[in-house]
């Protein structure tokens, strides 16, 4: 009696074939040809070794990848928190035509605290006391306001 094997090959669930070939596929991989090598002539032991450096090594890779994603991870800051330093500090930055944006001709540095920091587009926005609102690329100097005692 024959079998029909589209009973049992169609019922079983298929992943989507995957281009990496990770550490528990080449452990897989291993373990498969060592147990089905042919025992009068076994695999090479320079050929095991080299084998299993290739994983050592594959494995190392895999945990430096993992050290760098989570470091990367924590050097992502937000730009609100990044320049929230300089809340209370004074800044000086060109004078720009309100509906243009351009820097007025001739240019006139104005200087004004810093009240808030807040966020657009990813970038960090300086609120300033006078209500201007002003990226951090157009700051020309900082300082810390003289208090009159």
């Amino acid at each position: 009696m024959k079998i029909d094997p589209s009973y049992y090959l169609s019922n079983q669930t298929r992943e989507a074939p995957s281009g990496d070939l990770g550490k528990d596929e080449f452990l897989k991989l291993l373990m498969a040809q060592i147990k089905n090598q042919d025992p009068l002539d076994p695999m090479d032991d320079k050929e095991f070794i080299s084998q299993m450096t290739t994983f050592s090594s594959l494995e190392q890779m895999m945990n430096m990848n993992d050290s760098i994603q989570q470091l990367v991870r924590n050097q992502s800051v937000s730009p609100v928190i990044q320049y929230s330093h300089m809340i209370g500090k004074e800044v000086s930055y060109y004078k720009l035509d309100e509906e243009s944006g351009d820097i007025l001709e001739p240019k006139e540095i104005v200087t004004s605290q810093v009240k808030a920091i807040s966020e657009k587009e990813g970038f960090a926005v300086i609120e300033l006391i006078n209500d201007q609102k002003i990226y951090t690329d157009e700051v020309l100097r900082v300082t810390t306001p003289e208090t009159s005692e």
